[in-house]
This record gives structure tokens, C-alpha cells and sequence, in this order.
């Protein structure tokens, strides 16, 4: 039993990075102005949730990958983290 939550921490875990990832590449490629610019026109003009949202477009990759490679529980540790992703970035639209 503790090699199959040691699976599913295991997709959280690459799921969090991948959405880091996505945030990184969405804030220093996608919009061409200073990073620290960019943060701040994030949180000033509410976008947070939408950013965020974006972000967690590698994860559908990641997802995919783990399923591919007969990985399940690790698949579906990013399926825990994409929902709970999803959760946090309709908290902070309605914020």
C-alpha cells in the first residue's frame, strides 16, 4: 500500500513542477517585459487564476506520458493535482 501513495505523491509532485514550469515559460517567453513587471500586472489586474490556468497545460502532457509508460497511480496523482489546480484557479476568479 505505501508503494502506491509513494506513486501518486510521486505525479503530484512532477504535476506541481510541470505547472511551475508552465508558469516560468508563460511569464519570461509568452509576455516580453521584465518578470518582476510582469508579476506585478498579474496580481494588479486579477489574473492570477487565468495565469495559473495556463500554466497547467503540461500536465496534460505529463498525464499522457504516465499512461503511456503503464504508470496509473502516477497518472493519477496528476489527475489529483490538475483537479486541485482547477479548485484553486476558480477560488481565485471568484476571489
Amino acid at each position: 500500500m505505501g508503494s502506491i501513495k509513494k506513486e501518486i505523491l510521486i505525479g503530484i509532485a512532477v504535476s506541481l513542477f510541470a505547472t511551475a514550469c508552465g508558469f516560468f515559460l508563460y511569464t519570461q517567453y509568452v509576455v516580453e517585459s521584465d518578470p518582476s513587471l510582469t508579476l506585478q500586472k498579474i496580481f494588479e489586474g486579477g489574473l492570477l487564476g487565468t495565469v495559473i490556468a495556463i500554466a497547467a497545460i503540461p500536465n496534460l502532457f505529463v498525464f499522457f506520458v504516465f499512461l503511456k509508460k503503464k504508470q496509473d497511480y502516477r497518472a493519477r496523482g496528476v489527475l489529483i493535482a490538475t483537479i486541485g489546480i482547477a479548485i484553486s484557479t476558480f477560488i481565485l476568479k471568484f476571489i
